[in-house]
């Protein structure tokens, strides 16, 4: 797999927007889906860069190879000297310079769950975009509560950032979505012509995240991703501690874990739009 990244230019001034595919190696969809595009995909206006993410742990086929690149790209005095030390930071340095290069970015998922839902994550400053991306769920508030990711970055430095998370790795399903999300990107700035569709997207926005207290958090029961919690419901027992949620509302990414300091649930709420 190249290291460097593809930039393709049309013959007419527009946007700088970046692709990414495969900053998790084991999430074949966005790459299926890229190298699917690739042969007829011309250009007309402005500049795309398309980069593969994390060509080591691709061609392991392995989510990350010593550390999760989605968390490189925060501030450096919040990344520990391990991780500094890893192949995904130096990494993280190599697409940050592609990152500031552009106005849009558009990286593609998916997750290791076979029953994960598709969703898009976004802040604000993307409603305009991401009401064409073919998705029937916005999610927001991750910045706050997960920083480090490439859309993160990208919002921190005043651009806009777009993360989508298009099913399970293993399904057909997620490379399609895959494929017509980028084509929609692609569309939206002005790189390519084609017919576009708003789509109705209700948004959750995350409002807290639990981190394990100790190295033994394990779930009352396995919970699907958007799966509807109430107020005072046990999620998990951590070590010797029942954990409850504090509000109604919707559970993500809830995982049994054995380290102190591990992600272990998100919770969220439902909002009307993304100017919540």
């Amino acid at each position: 797999m190249n290291e460097n990244f593809i930039e393709l230019n049309g013959e007419e001034k527009g946007a700088t927007s970046v692709v990414l595919v495969g900053v998790h190696g084991d999430e074949k969809c966005g790459i299926d889906a890229m190298e699917k595009i690739l042969p007829t995909l011309k250009i007309k206006k402005g500049c795309v860069l398309i980069g593969y993410g994390n060509p080591k742990a691709i061609e392991q086929n392995v989510r990350f190879t010593e550390a999760n690149l989605n968390r490189m790209f925060k501030l450096d005095s919040y990344i520990s000297e391990d991780e500094k030390n890893s192949y995904e930071f130096e990494r993280a340095q190599f697409i940050k310079k592609y990152l500031n290069q552009s106005d849009a970015l558009l990286d593609v998922h998916a997750s290791s769950s076979p029953t994960s839902k598709s969703f898009l994550i976004c802040e604000a400053n993307a409603k305009d975009i991401v009401k064409y991306l073919p998705f029937d769920l916005a999610v927001s508030g991750f910045d706050e509560f997960e920083p480090g990711g490439t859309d993160y970055y990208m919002n921190s430095i005043g651009k806009i950032g777009i993360c989508v998370e298009c099913g399970y790795l293993g399904s057909p399903t997620s490379t399609q979505t895959a494929e017509q999300s980028i084509l929609a990107f692609l569309a939206v700035q002005g790189h390519i012509e084609k017919d576009l569709k708003i789509y109705k997207q209700p948004l959750v926005k995350i409002y807290d995240l639990y981190e394990t207290k100790t190295d033994n958090f394990l779930l009352a029961k396995e919970f699907e991703d958007f799966e509807k919690v109430s107020k005072n419901q046990i999620i998990g027992i951590d070590g010797d501690d029942k954990i409850i949620t504090p509000s109604d509302g919707v559970i993500l990414f809830a995982k049994n874990r054995n380290k102190i300091g591990d992600e272990a649930f998100l919770l969220g709420e439902y909002k009307k739009d993304l100017s919540c």
